[in-house]
């Protein structure tokens, strides 16, 4: 069993860059893929963007494309979210998660462990 901690959420002004992170708690963190969900209220979880075990390959969604990046430190055991330019509907619940399939997964079915979220909510 794979425990994900996700931190770095809070409330931010619109044009904010804040940084998610996530800790796993495995030696094998780089055996996985990781990618970020988000879920905003009355919306369905949504994908945002995943990064290979190497790190050397990532996808994202194409609303946060030139404003997210996503990273890791396999040394650290944690996967990153650099968000720039933040916009009002980013606000949602940020979930990191992790998959021991191949390819850059977009589909939250392919993902086996979670984390509880953090929250991030951009004022306008």
């Amino acid at each position: 069993q794979v425990q994900l901690v996700e931190s770095g959420g809070g409330s931010v002004q619109a044009g904010g860059s804040p940084r998610l992170s996530c800790a796993a708690s495995t030696h094998a963190f780089s055996t996985y893929i990781m990618c970020w969900f988000r879920q905003a209220p009355g919306k369905e979880r949504e994908f945002v963007s995943v990064i290979s075990r190497s790190g050397g390959d990532t996808y994202q969604r194409d609303s946060v494309q030139g404003r997210f990046v996503i990273s890791r430190d396999n040394a650290k055991n944690t996967v990153y979210l650099q968000m720039n330019d933040l916009k009002p509907e980013d606000t949602a619940l940020y979930y990191c998660a992790a998959a021991t399939t191949y390819g850059l997964a977009s589909d939250a079915g392919r993902y086996i462990y979670w984390g509880q979220g953090t929250q991030v909510t951009v004022a306008s």
